[in-house]
């Protein structure tokens, strides 16, 4: 069985790690599996990028200007939208024509255009498409956020800065339509709350619709000395670390807000509790926010080495995730087989992941004070143990490579042999 899984990017962003590790889980389990990227980082064999051209460019650009153009000359929400008007044909390419199976995962930013995906279905391959966000469910939105247009043919777009009943969202849900009308689709989301909005999509009705977690190797992602991680990573060996990761650590949506209040709240309320604490902050533009917390904070711009990010977790006492909206964030899964614990807000996927008293506290949505009171309940010395514990357990029960890998194996298997 020959795979060609399909991604924007190789390493970056939380899609091309996923991608990325279905690929290699899919060797260890027998498949012959590949990748072909746009922006291609390292020099696997396994790994294919475009052939090289300005016009690679030159298709991101021009997306951008589409959506530039259509609020009115305006930067507002930029690159929160995208419309797959602009790609790269990759039919004729050799590693396209060799495959069994294509496997799309995340396309956007002038990869694959819609007109691309209708030429990969009217190929004739089996196609699966897994879901990362909304974006194939929406007109040009990855997340909602709220609202309901999707379940109606999108237009007055609240993202873009003035919508209008036949806007942007409209122009291109239409074009998804004719796109999926070209051929059958499997689409697989990575958490039991996606899937029930692709279910519900009318933009994807008639295809089918799993949910199948990302992979993730438990090898790698598994406990180690918290003291020994702090030592590398130059952290102090005797407070409580807190941690925050995020791809852009300053995105209103990954909630770094919300984890201020918390501890300002937390500073007013348990003044002793905030004197131990310090915290550790990953993601773009990190560095921006050092100085805005009421305890001592360390920074680290975007990391994509695993071994640091091992050490990040384990020298950490509890993951922060005040996302407001988000699939099933690998981070969670990372720091889970790490047996680190976890405070988030009941929103999108988290549930699926985070049990409160189990693996981790999660609170209410947009509420920093159970926000807070969720950090002090993980903390308490009592339960902190076996919590550990437990998010350890489920992650080797749920998201090993060979179990995802076997499920994924399944869906290849049966849409081959029924085409």
């Amino acid at each position: 069985m020959r795979i060609l899984l399909v991604n924007t990017s190789e390493r970056t962003g939380g899609a091309a790690i996923a991608a990325n590790r279905l690929m290699h889980a899919l060797w260890h389990i027998g498949a012959e599996a590949k990748m072909l990227v746009r922006d291609r980082s390292t020099r696997a064999t396994n790994v294919v990028s475009l052939p090289k051209s300005p016009m690679l460019r030159v298709r991101f650009v021009a997306e951008r200007a589409q959506i530039f153009l259509e609020n009115k000359l305006h930067k507002h929400r930029l690159f929160e939208v995208d419309t797959a008007s602009f790609g790269t044909d990759i039919t004729q390419l050799p590693e396209f024509k060799e495959a069994d199976v294509v496997h799309l995962h995340w396309i956007n930013q002038g990869f694959l255009s819609l007109s691309d995906i209708a030429r990969i279905l009217r190929s004739g391959k089996p196609l699966v498409w897994t879901l990362h966000d909304m974006w194939p469910c929406t007109g040009i939105c990855h997340y909602s956020q709220g609202c309901g247009r999707w379940m109606q043919g999108c237009g007055q777009c609240p993202i873009l800065l003035k919508g209008s009943a036949r806007d942007l969202s409209y122009r291109t849900y239409l074009k998804k339509q004719q796109t999926y009308a070209a051929g059958r689709i499997h689409f697989v989301a990575c958490s039991d709350w996606l899937a029930q909005i692709a279910q519900q999509a009318p933009l994807l009705a008639g295809h089918p619709v799993e949910s199948i977690p990302n992979a993730i190797d438990t090898h790698v992602y598994s406990p180690a000395e918290k003291l020994t991680a702090r030592r590398h990573l130059g952290l102090p060996g005797d407070k409580t670390v807190l941690l925050f990761v995020a791809y852009k650590a300053t995105d209103p949506i990954k909630g770094i807000k919300h984890f201020r209040e918390a501890l300002n709240y937390l500073q007013e309320q348990n003044p002793a509790l905030i004197g131990n604490l310090h915290v550790v902050v990953v993601g773009r533009e990190a560095t921006s926010l050092r100085d805005s917390f009421p305890c001592p904070a360390t920074t680290f711009e975007y990391v994509s080495d695993e071994r640091t990010l091992r050490d990040l977790y384990n020298a950490a006492n509890l993951l922060m995730m005040p996302t407001l909206q988000d699939n099933l964030p690998n981070t969670i899964v990372e720091a889970m087989a790490c047996g680190l614990p976890c405070v988030g807000f009941r929103v999108g996927g988290l549930p699926q992941l985070i049990e409160t008293g189990f693996n981790g506290y999660l609170a209410e949505p947009q509420q920093a004070t159970d926000f807070a009171k969720g950090i002090a309940y993980c903390l308490d010395t009592q339960r902190s143990e076996q919590m550990a514990q437990n998010a350890r357990q489920r992650a080797l029960r749920t998201f090993s490579e060979e179990a995802v890998a076997n499920r994924y194996m399944q869906i290849y298997n049966s849409i081959v042999s029924n085409p």
